[in-house]
């Protein structure tokens, strides 16, 4: 019994710390994408959803070096479904409407997709190689690249006008910002860590299944940088922010955490994966896909979303 109070207070603090560090982390990147002239949407799909996405690298790695490379698909499958399932359709409750001004159809949305089915491809014989490996770090490379170069390929009038008024808020850099910057991403980190372990350690206590906790809990625990920021991103109302955020993440989730992993391991497919998390993972980015078409998230199909999350956690625990 004490062990359990323990966890939970641990659990408590954990989440404290990483809701005050993602606040940070968000003003901060904000103000130095702001300095470098990038849009709302360009900051969220490399800074922030870099930043946001370093615990399921970092948990992924290390579960690799411990022997236990089952849970880096469970966790990059979980974390996505999560992050588009309960993150964006939490924003979209919250902002009521997430407005895209930005032209995701171009490249982003069909580079999410292709990075999802990529990857169902390359899992598929129940083998993930080194030479698949390095084409996932290739492909996060790729769209890197792209969206640091953007702003000359995008000629929308919103753009432009968003930009126009960065430049009037534009404000000097100071080395402060880039501290808080580095410190509220190492608080994201240590929240993350130590919320993932509370959780885990939880539901060993609780007797819940190892592979369910690492679909579930471990991936609920790795998105929560997500969750946090895109919430406070959605109610400062940066819904460029939140939208990309999320599209970021998934990409670097699908890209770089399975690529990066598999260079320190084999990676083990269990059959789990393949008949229930990736399929659901499919459905969840075409979903994306769909309901960004017409620019804008509204708060009915934030609630769509989220029911889908709660058939989701159904699924995992035999209730549906």
């Amino acid at each position: 019994m004490m062990d359990l109070l323990i966890w939970i207070a641990v659990f408590i603090a954990s989440m404290f710390v990483l809701i005050k560090a993602s606040d940070y982390f968000t003003d901060s990147s904000e103000k130095i994408g702001v300095y470098f002239k990038m849009p709302d949407f360009i900051i969220g799909v490399t800074i922030v959803a870099i930043g946001t996405s370093l615990p399921e690298l970092i948990t992924s790695i290390i579960a690799v070096l411990n022997g236990s490379s089952e849970i880096v698909l469970a966790n990059v499958m979980g974390s996505n479904i999560t992050n588009i399932f309960l993150v964006l359709g939490f924003a979209a409750i919250i902002a009521k409407k997430l407005k895209i001004t930005y032209e995701l159809i171009h490249v982003d949305l069909p580079l999410l997709v292709g990075s999802a089915f990529f990857l169902a491809a390359t899992l598929w014989d129940g083998v993930f190689t080194i030479p698949e490996a390095v084409l996932c770090i290739a492909g996060l490379i790729l769209y890197v690249l792209y969206t640091i170069n953007s702003e000359t390929k995008h000629k929308d009038k919103e753009i432009e006008k968003e930009m126009k008024g960065n430049l009037i808020k534009k404000q000097k850099l100071t080395w402060k910002t880039w501290i808080i910057l580095l410190l509220s991403g190492f608080f994201i980190y240590l929240g993350a860590r130590y919320t993932v372990e509370s959780v885990v350690t939880l539901s060993q206590l609780l007797n819940i299944g190892t592979e369910v906790i690492a679909i579930s809990a471990v991936a609920l625990g790795t998105s929560l940088p997500e969750l946090v920021v895109t919430f406070t991103a959605a109610k400062k109302g940066k819904p460029e922010m939140a939208v990309g955020n999320v599209l970021g993440s998934n990409i670097f989730n699908t890209f770089g955490v399975v690529g990066i992993s598999a260079l320190f391991g084999s990676l083990v497919i269990s059959t789990h994966i393949l008949s229930v998390a990736l399929p659901l993972m499919l459905i969840a980015t075409i979903l994306y896909f769909f309901i960004t078409q017409d620019k804008e998230i509204t708060r009915w199909e934030g609630w769509l979303l989220i029911i889908f999350y709660i058939f989701f956690i159904g699924n995992l625990f035999g209730l549906m």
